[in-house]
């Protein structure tokens, strides 16, 4: 029969996930809230004991009519009359649980990279729970992290394969990540057939709620993570715009949370305040949870590396992703030794990135393309061509369905289907420190105030910001770098002014040209 993977309940009967409950009583309750799959998995109870809970568990779900798994224990689905197991790479071998079980029986396999989702759905696998996606607290093997980039590679080879095949991702997921995950991940030709969860209904105070929020939010997976695409194509739409987002950031004064190094901090500081941001800098991971729930952006500024401060990156990414809360990644120097690279990776695959900003030897470096070892955070000359570089801002955005901003003395931003290329900004820029940092500082609080396009928030952000710079290095009172750093946060000011008043006519110069990539 056709197996409605959409919602998966993985079962977790640990005191730290199921706390006192029964467990057959949650499952239960999740079932009738809509779950459409449930594993049972029970790593540490005796095989009598997995029994008996299993027979509760197959008359439930038989009741409901949906499908019930055991994981590993091929035995035990056969004494309780299960559906079907799922198998761990480290559990019995496919094929000799499907001569046990019969070519009826359900069959699912975890596949953790490329090598081992082929092999799985090669040898008749009746569907893959691909991951670990993001981290979990109970996750020790870290290695396992593949992030939805992962997924979305797995989900890329399977769909050249000659079969069909089903995929669920597990590993972190919940409520507030779920249409995101499937967005990302979809590759071109597959998609995700669902998500599988475990604390989020396990361990949550009513299960029956908590599966009925994650049923409708599967069902509702946008088809862009930015609604209001569509409508704005073209320049003059876009520009239209953009003044009604520089008065509500005005009027809304988004907290806008800086993990930055030390050295940009006051500077970033008081730029968010000149556009009228409300700017914290918190590189502790665990205030994260709190700000996140303030409504403001993420800027995570890879400024300095170390392993304390990837941990509180990550704890910080995560509370953001969980609350759908807009995060800006500032790869700086990303290609300049291995573990920078290794960080990006590392942070990439713990996370959602709204939007992602660097030179172009840092966003070739994190699209994995750069073969040139960066020097310190500076960019250097550039041998690329305006079309190859558009190209390259496409396809990572394409890859990470998000935006991406490669800054230089031409900017090219895209959402992975529309590209333009901006002509703004002055050389003065270049000559004080953390410019580019303060600059994703801006994009980020207007990613706050407007959801619904978020190119179209990141344009708003990089025109204020560098049309305030042309105004700033053209004042009579500006002689060079020292002096162009107060006069620019003036005229930063003054456009955030000028906006509340409904005066645009500072975006007059704003250079923009659309590319077709």
């Amino acid at each position: 029969m056709a197996i409605d993977y959409s919602l998966y309940l993985v079962t977790d009967s640990t005191q730290a996930i199921l706390g006192d409950k029964d467990l057959a009583s949650v499952v239960e309750a999740a079932v009738e809230g809509g779950v459409t799959v449930v594993q049972y998995r029970d790593k540490k109870s005796e095989t009598a004991d997995l029994i008996r809970m299993g027979k509760r568990l197959r008359a439930i779900t038989k009741k409901h009519n949906v499908p019930l798994l055991i994981n590993d224990h091929v035995g035990v689905a056969q004494a309780v009359g299960a559906d079907g197991v799922h198998l761990g790479q480290e559990d019995m071998d496919l094929g000799t649980a499907q001569r046990i079980l019969g070519p009826d029986a359900i069959i699912g396999v975890t596949a953790n990279n490329l090598s081992e989702a082929v092999v799985a759905a090669s040898g008749g696998a009746s569907y893959l729970g691909i991951g670990t996606v993001y981290a979990t607290p109970t996750k020790e093997n870290t290695k396992s992290i593949i992030g939805t980039a992962g997924v979305k590679r797995i989900l890329d080879r399977l769909s050249t394969m000659d079969m069909a095949i089903s995929t669920v991702a597990i590993g972190g997921l919940n409520d507030s990540n779920v249409q995101r995950v499937m967005f990302q991940s979809k590759a071109p030709s597959k998609g995700l057939d669902g998500v599988a969860v475990v604390s989020a209904i396990i361990a949550a105070q009513d299960p029956k709620a908590a599966a009925a929020g994650l049923r409708s939010s599967i069902g509702k997976v946008p088809v862009s993570m930015s609604p209001n695409a569509g409508e704005n194509q073209n320049v003059e739409t876009l520009l239209s715009q953009i003044p009604r987002i520089v008065k509500e950031l005005g009027v809304k004064s988004p907290l806008c949370h800086n993990m930055t190094n030390l050295v940009v901090q006051n500077f970033a500081a008081n730029v968010a305040l000149c556009i009228g941001a409300s700017p914290i800098m918190a590189n502790y991971g665990e205030e994260a949870k709190d700000l996140a729930g303030l409504g403001g952006a993420l800027v995570v500024n890879m400024g300095t590396v170390t392993p304390d401060g990837l941990t509180n990156y990550i704890s910080a990414i995560r509370a953001y992703n969980e609350v759908g809360g807009p995060v800006l990644f500032d790869p700086v120097g990303a290609g300049a030794t291995a573990v920078r690279r290794q960080s990006v990776k590392t942070l990439m695959s713990n996370g959602y990135f709204d939007l992602i900003k660097g030179n172009e030897n840092e966003i070739t470096t994190v699209l994995g393309e750069s073969l040139v070892q960066q020097k310190g955070v500076d960019m250097g000359a550039s041998t690329t061509d305006e079309s190859a570089k558009a190209q390259l801002v496409k396809k990572l955005a394409a890859r990470e369905r998000n935006v991406v901003l490669m800054t230089g003395k031409t900017d090219y931003l895209s959402d992975g289907e529309r590209t333009y290329a901006i002509k703004n900004g002055h050389d003065y820029l270049g000559n004080i420190t953390g410019s580019g940092c303060t600059l994703g500082t801006t994009i980020a609080a207007f990613l706050a105030v407007h959801k619904g396009d978020k190119l179209l928030a990141a344009l708003a952000g990089i025109l204020m910001y560098e049309i305030a710079a042309e105004q700033a290095g053209e004042r009579e009172d500006v002689k060079g770098p020292g002096t162009f750093v107060p006069a620019f946060l003036d005229q930063l000011y003054r456009i955030a002014q000028s906006a509340s008043k409904d005066d645009s006519e500072w975006l007059r110069a704003a250079n923009i040209e659309k590319f077709s990539v």
